[in-house]
């Protein structure tokens, strides 16, 4: 190799070690965020990511063997080049980020929870900078961008419980008094509390009714739903009322009077241990709501710890047996529930 080439080479030593210097760190920093991380990326470490990509790219400039004039043309380039994908990209990209910054901040809803909007249902398994995904009820993972949800209302079912209903319409011949009755006996067979129920409507040909009642068991809404509309229909249907829409018309030849009412299969079984469809259809949202009370869980002992420390110096030696107990108890749980976070078990 010919001495001129040996010497330029030499000047790009520099920036040979700088290039793999940062790009070292760089993943090294990405194995460390994603480390235990088995649901959510927090935003302050993707940020982190962020601001070390943007460093290290300008310590691989400065560090080219180029003049100040032309080392300032190639910053002036990529500042330009930036600034033009932030312009282009802003309806979508910069949306998004500052959509879900918003949906954090305001925190309406959090990993586990259920959420409507519009058309789509399921519950949250992870919120992004960009998007936020939910598993729906066919146990798929669906992605909404968090500008969807900042643009449409969303409803968030209530930890501490929702209301169970569902709609029928009956014929006019049916006594109201008479459906209310049953119906809030379906409703609280089906374990609802509080049940009532409503004249939605009166329709041309029918009335339209809705039963519904108190659940906190929120975690199974399906099957409690399900289980609702069952026992609407063996109640109705127990005491001779048709759920059939008055101009309805068969072809079969029927006598005169003869009702449209299943012949009775058996009594109902309920089985006490029977799986519930919700523990396979929510898999991974379960285990996000887990990993979210586990944080929950944390915090509120690591601040209970805290004030324990400072409550034992302020009491006598002979005064802080009970105490220190409890603060080893505290750290041993603070430091399971670490380990829980930092190495979730394989799905």
């Amino acid at each position: 190799m010919e001495p001129d080439a040996i010497n330029q080479l030499a000047h790009f030593v520099p920036s040979i070690i700088a290039f793999t210097s940062v790009l070292a760190v760089i993943l090294i920093a990405n194995a460390l965020i994603r480390r235990g991380q088995a649901g959510e990326i927090s935003v302050p470490r993707q940020m982190l990511m962020l601001c070390l990509t943007a460093a290290g790219l300008l310590i691989v400039i400065f560090s080219l063997p180029l003049s100040e004039t032309s080392r300032g043309q190639v910053l002036s380039l990529l500042g330009i080049v930036i600034t033009a994908v932030i312009a282009l990209s802003s309806t979508t990209f910069v949306a998004n980020v500052m959509a879900g910054l918003m949906l954090r901040a305001v925190n309406s809803f959090r990993p586990g929870d259920f959420i409507r909007s519009e058309i789509f249902f399921g519950r949250v398994t992870e919120r992004g900078v960009f998007h936020t995904e939910i598993q729906t009820e066919d146990r798929d993972l669906m992605t909404l961008p968090n500008m969807y949800l900042v643009n449409n209302p969303v409803t968030v079912v209530h930890n501490s419980g929702t209301i169970i209903s569902a709609n029928l319409s009956l014929g006019y011949d049916i006594p109201y008094a008479r459906v209310e009755e049953l119906l809030k006996k379906a409703a609280e067979e089906s374990g609802l509390a509080e049940a009532f129920v409503l004249v939605v409507d009166l329709n041309d040909y029918s009335v339209s009714y809705r039963v519904g009642g108190f659940s906190s068991e929120i975690s199974h809404m399906l099957t409690i739903k399900s289980g609702l509309r069952k026992k609407i229909l063996n109640t109705l249907h127990e005491s001779g009322i048709e759920i059939v829409s008055p101009n309805f018309m068969n072809q079969r030849a029927l006598e005169p009077g003869e009702k449209i009412i299943p012949a009775r299969y058996g009594p109902a079984r309920v089985l006490e241990d029977e799986a519930k469809p919700e523990d396979m259809i929510f898999d991974k949202a379960d285990s996000a709501a887990e990993k979210e009370a586990l944080k929950r869980e944390l915090t509120d002992a690591n601040e209970r710890l805290k004030a324990l420390s400072e409550e034992i110096k302020s009491l006598e030696k002979g005064d802080r047996s009970a105490l220190e107990n409890e603060r080893n108890q505290l750290s041993a749980r603070i430091e399971e529930i670490t380990q829980i976070i930092s190495h979730p078990p394989p799905e």
